[in-house]
């Protein structure tokens, strides 16, 4: 590998960070050169310290890398906009992943220049003898985090980047070895991940700061995918290749109950941390940055310096928030009428950066599977709708469109924030009539007898038009009467880890044989979730309070025993389309049985015939293909540099 100098590694990183308390976010200062001998700084700990939870944006809400942690699972699909670079991860033979493509090139670039400046962090922060112990975590628990990442992402990853392992190199260099997967966790994760338990503060102290239990959380984690790892079930390929075994000679049973323990000491020791009363409050724009959220790539609207992106125009690459749009497909095309006769066709539904709203870009597509299957209790369970954005509704005089009633379906009057398509929670009763072609919608919507807005049934979805991701929508107060600036990046934060999954990694080890606390079995753990998502109050596809505790229906439909196709249909409902589906089907190697066919209409409007496509998924493309930047820096024998690739995408 070719590590970059240090003068990428810091230049490219914001500077500067609050040492205040938690009550106050992180400050940044760009600057454009750095020596080593800065780290030597107290100054030099805090601007490391801000570049890495800077780095967390090239990674999450990056469109290309979200892509890849979605695409080609139960969960997604391409959508009909797509470009190679989602063709290729759903491995249904639009396009074959290789080095050039697999958008997981997105995590190596970013995390490498993050690995080297925490240790650059960790060996030069007790020269300056004020740095605490507290803010070395930090440094560590970001080291872990990406070597995690890394690990599951595309196996064993070299841990010396130019000066000896997990040391801080400042000399670039064009030769590479990657170090085993045993190796990677051992020395690597699991090492800084319990000195970060042990020295990071209960409480952040800054918002969104690494604390014990995001630490915990992360170490449990790193337990459970190890020991999945040695136990290997589907006979799944490693590379470089090592024998499963532990090199303290410990099973896959002891890091199954290590998962299980550090997971329910979190649970019990959360600090500020808790589950939000409703699966609504999780995601609602407006109380973003809640007690529930572990880790965000943060974003602002206050100022372009500090959001890392255009307040105005997305760029479509990193640093921009830009995830949201891959799944909002081209709403826009909706048409209502001006006459009652039907004539005089309008855009009834315009760009707004509103959360059910947002930037269309139509490059991945829900399949029909997870709408109909994954969650197939629209009623009790509220996640359905705290997920899609399933009714949209009119905002035309926001666009300055004066008519105060329009004509839709049938024919039929809407006043503005009325229904002007609705994706229905089932298949109807009655037939629903489709037009050929886009029809009176313009997008291939149907009608139903005495209803002013157009319908679509759950097997009606295709690659062209879907139920939007609500979740992942933007948020902004500067809109005023408008529409606000849709086109930019999403100033929201990009949630990455929540104080929810330390109830389904405690559940996920318990059902692998872990010995349970009283009260605390894998059926426990995961009815505190269930038990929250019953719970309503709001109905945020129908716009109106809905107060509903469906909570005793919820835990009464969990099976008695469950097993781990129920916890990854737990997890798919609790964290759809957030970017976990891809590393849960390849950690318990769930990827083929559950993904390898799936259902989903055609690229056409008006085309709503569920077609099922066959997906090609080979054991070798459990790993990510390493990227082609980094073949191309290494300046190696060509055997040698065919030998560092993956096995299947030389």
């Amino acid at each position: 590998m070719k590590p970059f100098n240090i003068k990428f590694f810091i230049g490219a990183a914001l500077i500067s960070m609050s040492a205040a308390g938690c009550s106050d976010l992180l400050e940044e200062e760009p600057r454009s050169i750095y020596e080593p001998s800065f780290f030597q700084t107290e100054r030099g700990v805090a601007g490391g310290l801000t570049s890495m939870y800077a780095h967390l944006r090239y990674i999450y809400g990056d469109a290309y890398f979200y892509n890849a942690t979605l695409t080609g699972t139960d969960e997604v699909t391409y959508g009909r906009d797509a470009d190679e670079n989602f063709l290729a991860m759903d491995f249904s033979g639009r396009a074959v992943l290789n080095a050039n493509n697999s958008r997981a090139d997105r995590l190596w670039t970013a995390a490498f220049p993050n690995i080297n400046t925490a240790s650059g962090i960790i060996k030069n922060a007790s020269a300056v003898g004020t740095v605490s112990p507290a803010l070395v975590a930090e440094a560590r628990f970001f080291r872990a985090f990406d070597y995690f990442m890394l690990v599951q992402t595309f196996g064993g990853v070299p841990l010396d980047l130019g000066s000896g392992e997990l040391e801080f190199n400042t000399n670039p260099i064009r030769t590479s070895v990657r170090n085993t997967v045993p190796e990677v966790y051992t020395k690597a994760v699991f090492p800084d991940l319990l000195i970060a338990i042990n020295d990071l503060p209960a409480t952040p102290r800054v918002i969104g700061g690494a604390t014990k239990t995001l630490a915990r959380l992360y170490l449990a984690k790193a337990y459970l995918s190890y020991a999945w790892w040695l136990e290997n079930p589907n006979n799944i390929p490693t590379f470089p290749e090592t024998p499963r075994t532990d090199p303290d000679g410990r099973n896959a049973q002891y890091y199954y109950q290590q998962a299980y323990d550090i997971a329910i000491a979190g649970i019990e020791s959360p600090g500020p941390f808790r589950l939000q009363p409703t699966y609504y409050d999780v995601h609602l724009a407006t109380n973003d940055r809640n007690a529930e959220m572990l880790l965000f790539a943060d974003h602002t609207e206050t100022s372009e310096l500090y959001n890392g992106g255009s307040l105005t125009f997305g760029s479509g690459g990193a640093p921009d928030n830009f995830a949201g749009w891959m799944m909002t497909w081209n709403y826009t095309n909706i048409r209502s009428a001006t006459n009652a006769n039907g004539t005089g066709a309008i855009s009834s539904v315009q760009r707004e950066a509103a959360q059910a709203l947002g930037r269309p870009w139509n490059r991945m597509a829900p399949t029909i599977g997870a709408i109909e299957n994954t969650f197939a209790d629209k009623t009790n369970d509220s996640r359905y709708d705290g997920t899609f954005t399933t009714v949209y509704r009119g905002n035309w005089p926001k666009a300055g469109v004066a008519n105060p009633t329009l004509y839709n379906a049938n024919n039929l009057p809407v006043a503005p924030g009325g229904a002007i398509l609705t994706f229905l929670n089932s298949e109807p009763t009655t037939p629903i009539t489709y037009p050929t072609g886009a029809g009176a919608s313009n997008v291939g919507a149907g009608v139903l007898p005495g209803r002013a807005d157009y319908v679509i049934s759950p097997r009606g979805i295709s690659r062209i038009v879907y139920p939007g991701l609500w979740k992942l929508g933007p948020y902004r107060t500067d809109n005023g009467t408008g529409l606000g600036q849709p086109n930019a990046g999403s100033t929201r934060p990009f949630n990455i880890a929540k104080f929810s999954e330390l109830y389904f990694v405690a559940a996920e080890a318990a059902v692998k044989g872990a010995t349970t606390k009283a009260g605390q079995n894998a059926r426990d753990l995961i009815n505190v979730i269930r038990a929250r998502a019953g719970k309503w109050r709001f109905d945020n596809n129908g716009n109106v309070a809905k107060v509903q505790d469906n909570s005793a229906a919820m835990v009464a439909a969990t099976p008695a025993t469950i097993d781990i196709n129920y916890i990854l249909a737990e997890r798919s409902r609790e964290y759809y389309a957030e970017g976990y589906r891809w590393y849960d089907l390849v950690r318990t190697q769930k990827w083929n049985e559950l993904s390898s066919t799936y259902r989903i209409g055609g690229t056409n409007y008006g085309d709503h015939t569920p077609l099922t496509v066959t997906r090609t998924i080979q054991p070798q493309h459990y790993l990510r293909p390493i990227p082609q930047v980094q073949l191309d820096r290494l300046d190696v024998a060509p055997d040698v540099k065919a030998a560092y690739q993956n096995p299947g995408y030389q």
